[in-house]
């Protein structure tokens, strides 16, 4: 699912083919790390402390709770 980020860039979020994220914020690098599940546009997380959240991607964008993600151009 390749490397969200917001417009500012604070907040990066990787989106690994094994079905694991792992989420920067600022200079913390795997701020947040965990396992999702994408079904049709709707993406599960459950992060590896037990929180859970939820994400859904329209028009190339990632609403993923309070955040807006966008797909990263070029090299993560």
């Amino acid at each position: 699912m390749g490397t969200w980020v917001t417009a500012d860039g604070h907040i990066r979020q990787q989106l690994l083919p094994n079905g694991r994220y792992d989420e920067a914020r600022g200079d913390r690098r795997s701020a947040y790390t965990g396992r999702y599940t994408v079904t049709g546009s709707h993406l599960d997380y459950v992060d590896d402390t037990g929180f859970t959240a939820t994400g859904d991607i329209r028009d190339g964008v990632l609403y993923h709770e309070h955040l807006v993600l966008y797909p990263r151009q070029g090299p993560s």
